[in-house]
């Protein structure tokens, strides 16, 4: 009988740690349904290319068609290209190549960026996205309302400016070519002063000819192409056509460019996009290999 309250005593320990247990788990069941937050899918490229290999020797002969009159060891060295400085290859590299012709300097550039988000909240195509944008956005071109023929007001407020400012109206024919390839290469009064393109058979282009900045809506996920005819002063005409597209997680920007000998000549447009293009969708081809 004298053991008997020990065995009580240890009975009712017993069936306190075995309520306090039942407590810890219903504790903790009670918290198991808290929602977890899942992080966002990563991008689907993880690495880059190297960017001076990215180019066909085939494609650059095309593109840098002065390369090809070099000597064997020059046009090597042209062929190479130059890499560009980065402290991280795997985010963001690029290449850059320049040949000078008997007619005309070309210049071709790429750039790759692979974006990555460190917010779990915002996977890497939604970041890419928005480094997308903000290219876009800076060439004043919006993906929601491509760029078209300028409305009637638009035109009224142009030809109001320009009466303005030089005291005479212009032609609408003239209003036109403005709004709709401003800066342009060859406009109604470039010809009129004696800069035509006649002169230079094979190496000139009219307004016409070749498309102003717009949205593009077969390559990549998004992509656009702004064009950039200049002056610069009495020096001969250059211009330079960029496009920049994104694919998943990585932005890619293609720059092509001619710098004409002469200032009579006017450089290609309508070439120049058409052959910036097809670099752009090859490259859109190598990375989804």
């Amino acid at each position: 009988m004298a053991y008997v309250p020990g065995v009580a005593l240890l009975a009712a320990l017993a069936v306190g740690c075995s309520a306090g247990a039942d407590s810890d788990a219903n504790g903790t069941d009670s918290k198991a349904g808290t929602p977890a937050v899942t992080p966002a899918p990563p991008g689907k490229y993880l690495t880059l290319p190297a960017p001076c290999r990215a180019v066909p020797r085939s494609t650059l002969k095309d593109l840098l068609p002065g390369a090809a009159e070099l000597p064997g060891d020059q046009q090597d060295k042209v062929f190479r290209g130059s890499a560009a400085v980065t402290y991280d290859t795997d985010r963001k590299v690029g290449c850059s190549w320049k040949a000078d012709g008997p007619n005309a300097t070309r210049s071709l550039s790429i750039d790759l960026e692979r974006v990555v988000s460190y917010d779990p909240a915002v996977s890497d195509d939604d970041r890419a996205d928005t480094v997308y944008a903000k290219k876009e956005k800076a060439a004043g071109l919006s993906a929601s309302a491509p760029p078209g023929p300028p409305d009637e007001k638009d035109k009224k407020d142009k030809k109001g400016e320009a009466s303005e400012g030089s005291g005479k109206a212009k032609d609408p024919a003239d209003a036109d070519a403005t709004d709709s390839a401003d800066p342009s290469p060859s406009g109604g009064d470039d010809a009129s002063s004696g800069e035509s393109t006649g002169g230079t058979p094979g190496s000139s282009s009219s307004p016409e000819e070749a498309l102003p900045s717009r949205i593009l809506d077969d390559l990549g996920d998004a992509a656009f192409l702004q064009d950039l005819p200049k002056k610069a002063g009495s020096t001969a005409q250059h211009h330079t056509v960029s496009v920049v597209f994104r694919t998943s997680n990585v932005v890619v920007t293609v720059r092509y460019a001619e710098q004409p000998a002469l200032v009579t000549q006017v450089p290609d447009g309508k070439e120049l996009q058409e052959k910036a293009q097809a670099l752009a969708r090859k490259l859109a081809e190598t990375l989804s290999e």
